[in-house]
């Protein structure tokens, strides 16, 4: 065998290992959270050795880091792909929003991002996680509606960070609640109200 290919083969295997740790340590910390969660179920689930898992990560936390970072990023994607959408710009926020919303209530995202992650990470490294993966969208949707002369000239960044911790706080109050979807169905329309304050002709 070549030993391009052998090099090739390898790092499949090295990436397939990962991918089934981290697939496997999300599924166990939404099922157990992260203290009920043991690096030995992990691997077991993964059908992987211990040595395999220390690897490629350090620790528990290390694991669990790649693990919040899996489930940002694949509600970063559907925002993405919302935004990049062809409806007309005010749709699309308010797409991006009800998805947002919808994310909270998904119990991987709920368990890791919202309700594990900051004792795990600590407050300032998961508020600095946070804004690397939900301020970009924000920033860029408010951008658009600036240039398209949709929403007055506002400070973007000042603006989005805003709009961002009360977006954070609106996702924790979902987490935390006894019935979750009755929140997130009042938060939407609060968050309608005031898109539709904030929009120059006042329809959404």
């Amino acid at each position: 065998m070549p030993p391009s290919q052998s090099r090739s083969r390898r790092a499949d295997h090295a990436a397939s290992t990962r991918a089934a740790l981290v697939d496997s340590a999300v599924e166990l910390f939404t099922e157990s959270g992260y203290g009920g969660t043991s690096l030995d179920a992990i691997v077991g689930r993964a059908r992987v050795t211990k040595g395999a898992l220390y690897h490629h990560f350090s620790g528990k936390r290390a694991l669990f880091e790649a693990a919040f970072e899996l489930v940002e990023t694949r509600v970063l994607e559907r925002l993405r792909q919302i935004m990049n959408g062809s409806e007309p710009p005010w749709q699309r926020v308010r797409y991006s929003l009800r998805a947002f919303l919808e994310s909270c209530l998904d119990p991987q995202y709920q368990r890791i991002a919202l309700y594990d992650a900051p004792a795990v990470m600590g407050w300032a490294r998961w508020r600095t996680a946070e804004d690397h993966f939900s301020l970009g969208p924000i920033s860029d949707g408010l951008r658009e509606l600036v240039s398209l002369g949709e929403i007055d000239d506002v400070p973007v960044e000042v603006t989005a960070r805003m709009l961002f911790g009360a977006l954070s706080t609106a996702a924790a109050m979902i987490a935390s609640a006894s019935e979750p979807l009755a929140v997130s169905r009042q938060v939407e329309t609060v968050s309608e109200q005031l898109l539709n304050r904030i929009r120059r002709d006042g329809v959404v």
